[in-house]
This record gives structure tokens, C-alpha cells and sequence, in this order.
């Protein structure tokens, strides 16, 4: 695993006045834990960049202006709520026959197949808990998903572990290929019309001529009552022609 060096001096006052003064100078308050005492320190802001703002895990090695150093990992971290400025950090003392639980961070290798049929990736776990003596930390947990098709998880057990321990359960998973919720409409052919099922729609040609010669048949019922209806046109005429035997109206 990597190590980083931080620069810093030792703190003779840990109040909240000398904490907020430190502060105000652009500088961390930091405590180191694990050793027979704890260690109080501040270093400048700039100095904690490569170890904060990265996905990478390093060991440090904090060098105070006495000429002590002190090989720890970061334990916490504490940040302002609105600015994310960096208020207090926790280191953890660390000592070469001393075992040690880190988290580490999980990097995927290879094109899942599961991927490339039009499945996606999903990670459960970014980073494990891995338990070791410090020289054996590795930087990162390499996870192999070439072979993994679509509904396929990776467990914990898929990782080896010779040098370091993962303090997960074995049904932990790791990484899975999931189905997209795209689906895929398979493409349905046009079925080829038989010389038979013509034959068929020449049948129902001919009943449409028969339901003509019915329609006519009844354009000519109504054109018959028409007809009858011509004694009420008669009738009509003879309201206007004046009767034989009625006397004509005077004048």
C-alpha cells in the first residue's frame, strides 16, 4: 500500500479558543490514536489533499517538526456542514506485527458478457472491509466480471484472500448484471395470404351483390307506397277544383 508524509507540529493547548485559532490560520487540528498516548497536531489544509479528495487508500506517516514520526491511517474525519471545509481529523496509530481493519476499495476488470448482451452493472459494494497486517493492505480488491451473464451476482467468495481477510459475510455481494428495463419487442412477419382465403373474399364479394339486390328491393317498396300516395295528391287537387253539385259562391 502507498504512503503519504504529512508535515505538521505538535498542539500545547487542545481548547476550542486554540482550535478555532487554527483554524482561522488555514490549518487541521488532527489527534493520533493507538499509541500509548494520544498525539495532538495540526497541519496546513494543502497537506491532506492527496489523502481526502482521492478513492485510493494510503497509509501515512505523520513527521512532526521534533523529528517524531508516525506510521497511521486516517480513522475519521469531520467536515463543515455548508462550506465541506475539512474541521478535525482522527488518525489511528498502526504497528508492523499489529493486524489492522481498512476499507478497501473494490476495482472491476474485464467486460461482463451479461453487459454486452444489454445488461447493466450494478455495484452493491465499492469497498470492503479487509482485515491484514499493514505490509499486506493491498491498495485495491481486484473483481473479475468477464465471465458474469445477465442475473449473475459476484459474492464475497469469489475473491481470494491469501494475505488479507474480508470481514463480510460469503453471501455479501459484491457486484451483479442486471437486466435493462428496455424491452425488446421481437419483430412479428407478415404471414403470406393463401390462394385459398382469396377464394374466400371473392364469397363474401357475392354476398355484398345479394345485400344490393335487397337494398334495391326496398328503394322499389317505398317507391310503390309513393305511388299510393297519390290519392293523396288527388285529394289534394280536388280541395282546389270545386265540387259538381255545389253551387258557386257569391260574390
Amino acid at each position: 500500500m502507498k504512503t503519504i508524509t504529512i508535515n505538521g507540529s505538535k498542539r500545547e493547548s487542545v481548547g476550542k479558543v486554540a482550535t478555532k485559532a487554527l483554524r482561522n490560520a488555514g490549518k487541521v487540528p488532527c489527534v493520533v490514536y493507538g499509541g500509548e498516548t494520544p498525539i495532538n497536531f495540526s497541519a496546513e489544509v494543502i497537506a491532506f489533499k492527496d489523502l481526502v479528495y482521492t478513492p485510493d487508500v494510503h497509509t501515512v506517516v505523520i513527521a512532526l517538526e521534533d523529528g517524531t514520526k508516525v506510521e497511521c491511517i486516517l480513522q475519521d474525519i469531520q467536515f463543515h456542514p455548508v462550506t465541506d471545509r475539512i474541521l478535525h481529523m482522527d488518525f489511528y496509530q498502526i504497528f508492523d506485527d499489529k493486524e489492522l481493519t481498512m476499507e478497501i476499495p473494490v476495482r472491476v476488470t474485464g467486460d461482463a458478457a451479461g453487459v454486452k448482451e444489454g445488461g447493466v452493472l450494478r455495484m452493491v459494494n465499492r469497498k470492503l472491509r479487509v482485515k491484514a497486517l499493514p505490509e499486506d493492505l493491498p491498495d485495491f480488491i481486484e473483481a473479475d466480471i468477464t465471465e458474469m451473464e445477465i442475473g449473475q451476482k459476484m459474492y464475497i467468495t469469489a475473491i481470494e484472500q491469501e494475505k488479507f481477510k474480508i470481514m463480510h459475510l460469503d453471501n455479501a455481494v459484491i457486484c451483479q448484471v442486471r437486466a435493462s428495463r428496455v424491452i425488446i419487442e421481437p419483430v412479428v412477419e407478415e404471414e403470406e395470404v393463401l390462394e385459398g382465403e382469396e377464394g374466400v373474399e371473392g364469397e363474401e364479394g357475392t354476398e355484398g351483390e345479394e345485400g344490393a339486390e335487397g337494398a334495391k328491393g326496398t328503394e322499389g317498396k317505398e317507391g310503390k307506397d309513393w305511388k299510393e300516395g297519390k290519392d293523396w295528391k288527388e285529394g289534394t287537387d280536388a280541395a282546389k277544383t270545386p265540387a259538381k253539385d255545389t253551387p258557386p259562391a257569391k260574390e
